[in-house]
C-alpha cells in the first residue's frame, strides 16, 4: 500500500465517521419527524435531547485530536446504549450502530498504538 495512502486512511475515517455521526445526531435532535418517531415507537420524549446531545459531545471530543481518544469511548457506550434502547423496542436492525462503532474502535487503536514521534533535534 502506498505510504501516504496508509497514513491518511485513519484520519481520512475519523473525519468520515464523524461527519456522518455528527450529521445522524443533529438530526435526531433537531428534526421534528425524529421526535414524532420517537413518541409513536413508545420512546420517552427526553431520550431524543439527551442521547442525541450526549452523541454531539462525544463526536465533537473524537473529532479533536487532543480528546479523540475519551471522545471514542463515550462514542462507544453511546453507541452500545443506543442499540440496547433499539433492541428493547423491538427494532433488530442495528447494524449501521455496529459498522460506527467498529470504524470508532479503528480510529482509537490507531490512536493508542501511534509510535512516539522523535526529535531529530540535538541538545
Amino acid at each position: 500500500m502506498n505510504a501516504s495512502l496508509a497514513k491518511m486512511s485513519i484520519p481520512l475515517l475519523r473525519w468520515t465517521i464523524g461527519v456522518v455521526v455528527l450529521i445522524q445526531s443533529c438530526r435526531l435532535v433537531f428534526s421534528a419527524s425524529a421526535a414524532h418517531f420517537l413518541i409513536k415507537a413508545g420512546l420517552p420524549t427526553w431520550i431524543r435531547p439527551v442521547l442525541g446531545g450526549a452523541e454531539i459531545i462525544a463526536v465533537v471530543l473524537f473529532l479533536i485530536p487532543v480528546t479523540a481518544v475519551v471522545g471514542s469511548y463515550l462514542l462507544l457506550v453511546i453507541f452500545a446504549l443506543a442499540a440496547l434502547v433499539h433492541v428493547l423496542h423491538g427494532q433488530y436492525d442495528v447494524g449501521i450502530l455496529v459498522v460506527y462503532a467498529v470504524a470508532v474502535l479503528v480510529c482509537v487503536a490507531h490512536t493508542q498504538n501511534k509510535p512516539a514521534e522523535v526529535s531529530h533535534e540535538r541538545l
